[in-house]
């Protein structure tokens, strides 16, 4: 009996022993699920991480010089849970929400209006609050059977870098069902390039890892903008990185958030199915809401 207690002793105890640290190779799916994984999420299935950026939005007019708009601030919050597939094995899912404050580039006061120097027209500022921010899952085996691959990382020296292009064209939610026959759809790119440190990501010894991260974003007049037609575009540039924890955030984030977006701090449960938000399909919600009452008699 006592040789039995000290066997389920021992094995107990080896039960915590956490598996033996390794270098992930991202030539391999798994591996490169994981390094993808560590990219996005927190140190463990449903642990909150956070992203933070900070940056410029520039109004570009052809035939004008460019014209800086906005200072910005933003965060993304979201975690990342375990998924099973039958066909493609396990994975991961990431749910998120965010936030892009915009502010005064003179003050760097969060702008609650804004004087259209086109228009002339003051406007009320909406800012970008879009919950949630879901991705589809991802596994070590894509939907047609390939393997899972990280194609755009390389290393250099101590680096590794990732950059991703993200080409949007698609209807805009503020038009109506002809836009295929005169246009209007909604263009832009969002450009997302991750540094990270190789020894950090690849040793499994670390439980996550911490990349920076430059944003770019090239899109159409936000619509809160009022610009109807112009012609011209909104360029964003910024920089950020993964942040230990949500305090780490700028104490203006912080605050906007606590007043304004409470549920900010903290993402979506794991199971959120809700569909994404957009800055555009939130302002159709908020325009909506803020249509003038109908004439009586119509």
């Amino acid at each position: 009996m006592k040789w039995n207690l000290v066997l389920l002793a021992v094995l107990a105890s080896a039960a915590t022993v956490p598996a033996q640290a390794r270098t992930l190779d991202p030539n391999t799916p798994e591996d490169a699920l994981e390094i993808s994984k560590r990219v996005q999420c927190g140190e463990a299935d449903g642990k909150p991480a956070v992203y933070h950026w900070s940056g410029r939005a520039y109004a570009r007019v052809e035939g004008e010089p460019d014209r800086l708009l906005f200072k910005i601030e933003g965060m993304n919050i979201r975690q990342c849970v375990a998924v099973t597939d039958p066909q493609r094995g396990k994975g991961y899912r990431l749910v998120s929400r965010e936030i892009l404050l915009y502010l005064d580039p003179v003050t760097g006061e969060v702008s609650r209006n804004w004087k259209n120097p086109w228009t002339g027209e003051m406007v009320e500022v909406l800012h970008v609050a879009n919950d949630p921010v879901n991705s589809r899952p991802n596994f070590a085996k894509n939907g047609d059977g390939s393997p899972f691959t990280n194609s755009n990382l390389r290393r250099e020296g101590r680096w590794l870098f990732m950059p991703i292009e993200i080409p949007l064209f698609y209807t805009n939610p503020l038009q109506g069902e002809y836009q295929d026959f005169v246009g209007g759809k909604y263009h832009a790119m969002e450009i997302f390039d991750f540094a990270f440190d190789a020894n950090e990501m690849l040793d499994t010894k670390n439980a996550t890892s911490y990349p920076i991260v430059s944003w770019v974003r090239m899109a159409d007049w936000l619509p809160w903008m009022k610009m109807r037609g112009r012609p011209g575009l909104v360029v964003i540039n910024a920089m950020g990185n993964k942040l230990k924890s949500f305090d780490e955030l700028p104490a203006l984030l912080k605050t906007e958030i606590a007043a304004n977006y409470p549920s900010y701090s903290a993402p979506p449960p794991g199971d959120d199915n809700r569909p994404n938000e957009t800055s555009w399909t939130v302002f159709k919600k908020w325009a909506d809401q803020h249509k003038p009452a109908a004439p009586a008699g119509h």
